[in-house]
């Protein structure tokens, strides 16, 4: 469990760090939206980064932050340790976006590009940070990036507390923003001893379904990680995740969006809404879309905008009818 104290602890840092993303209510859908591709940096990163970041005592910032990234989390890395003074060396893969890899490096973050997908350019950043005895900043194996990434449910409450009994759907590939969310939607409800608590529903690609077979089997034995438009949803979970048992207690399902739902998605947030987003952040759009979820009202975390340029010309002159 993220302890509570963290949880407000978090809201307090980064009160005027992190931008108060807009939330729009679409009345003829019963969706509340959650617009965090126009948070700094473009995505919902930036906050467990930051917080994390924040916590960090001089000593520790002078060794220097290392980290993987499919490309978003790399970039709220590099702004944090701009905000503290720390170097940031970043891991990726060499198939990550140019539009995030070229992001970090305007940040000034050092990208190492590595051969195969995310898990190895985490395992490649684990082992730099062991041997140069830098500080590793975990996308989401770490108590205060959770409680970080949760600061998205608690100025959700604060404008529409009747939010608390809605379904939430959240993106998930390491879990952390949804373990965040969760944390705050369960101390929220257990301080108000709510009689019907939020329902929160895990969204995931079937092309890199890692948290769903964990949530579902215990293991990500056999697990496919194919190419997916949602390139910052993928990836395994490091072993011994914190993620991992807080999913578990407090989600209440995970479920699994394909390609062309979270294309579909892309082109309605854009037709519809006026927002450009990335495959990653589309995902809780795609289940409603889809038909997957159909309970109202319900809250949608769109987790993020970077997505390659041309990609989104090309999704949406799939769409333009």
């Amino acid at each position: 469990m993220i302890p509570k104290e963290w949880l407000h602890a978090a809201e307090k840092r980064l009160d005027g760090q992190t931008h108060r993303t807009p939330l729009t209510y679409d009345a003829g859908r019963g969706l509340y939206i959650k617009w965090e591709n126009r948070q700094k940096t473009g995505s919902f990163k930036a906050r467990g980064a930051l917080n994390k970041a924040l916590t960090l005592e001089d000593w520790e910032r002078e060794m220097g932050l290392v980290t993987a990234s499919a490309g978003n989390h790399g970039q709220g890395v590099a702004l944090a340790g701009k905000l503290v003074g720390a170097s940031v060396k970043v891991f990726a893969s060499k198939d990550a976006p140019f539009v995030k890899v070229n992001a970090m490096r305007a940040l000034g973050a050092e990208v190492a590009l590595v051969e195969g997908g995310y898990h190895d350019a985490e395992e490649a950043g684990l082992a730099f940070a062991k041997r140069n005895d830098a500080i590793w900043l975990s996308p989401y194996n770490d108590g205060h990036v959770v409680a970080g990434q949760g600061t998205v449910a608690s100025e959700i409450l604060q404008e529409h507390p009747e939010t608390a009994e809605a379904t939430w759907l959240v993106p998930v590939s390491g879990g952390g923003l949804l373990a965040g969310i969760s944390a705050v939607l369960r101390n929220y409800s257990a301080e108000h001893k709510q009689a019907n608590p939020a329902r929160v529903i895990g969204v995931q690609v079937a092309a890199s379904a890692f948290m769903h077979s964990l949530f579902y089997h215990g293991n990500q034995d056999n697990v496919e990680d194919l190419p997916t438009l949602a390139d910052g949803l993928t990836g395994a979970v490091e072993a011994g995740s914190i993620t991992i048992p807080l999913i578990k207690k407090y989600v209440d399902e995970i479920i699994l969006v394909s390609e062309e739902e979270v294309a579909q998605a892309v082109a309605f947030a854009w037709s519809e809404y006026g927002e450009k987003i990335e495959g990653s952040g589309a995902v809780g759009l795609a289940a409603i879309l889809s038909g997957k979820v159909t309970l109202q009202p319900t809250v949608i975390i769109v987790s993020g905008g970077n997505i390659q340029p041309e990609i989104h010309t090309e999704i949406l002159s799939r769409y333009e009818k």
